[in-house]
């Protein structure tokens, strides 16, 4: 069977946040699933950098992994820190800062396509 996930071992414990490193002046990233269903990937923001307004046609869940982001949905921010999660709706413009350095893992859940019968 093909794997489904990519630049992760497999049967491995790994330390989750440290799959993506900081890299000075940058929003890095590492994508671990990208399919008409379903993103997965871990960033990790240098401090001040960030991912501007814009919205997407699925639901995304941040996670924190390391120290302190900040999120904007609809205008409104919201402070987020390690261990705390945030789920941003689809269709509504959002956007994420690093107050400081910041990581995330961030998963986004699409609507299945239309059928056309």
């Amino acid at each position: 069977m093909e794997q489904m996930m990519k630049n992760i071992s497999v049967a491995e414990v790994l330390p989750f946040a440290d799959l993506v490193n900081y890299s000075e002046g940058q929003v890095a990233s590492r994508t671990l699933a990208q399919n008409d269903a379903v993103s997965l990937t871990l960033f990790a923001f240098d401090q001040n950098e960030e991912i501007s307004t814009h919205a997407s046609h699925g639901d995304a869940l941040v996670i924190a992994l390391d120290g302190i982001g900040e999120i904007t949905i609809d205008g409104q921010k919201y402070k987020l820190e390690k261990g705390e999660a945030i789920l941003m709706p689809a269709g509504h413009p959002h956007a994420v800062r690093a107050i400081g350095r910041f990581k995330m893992f961030l998963a986004v859940v699409f609507p299945p396509p239309e059928r056309k019968d």
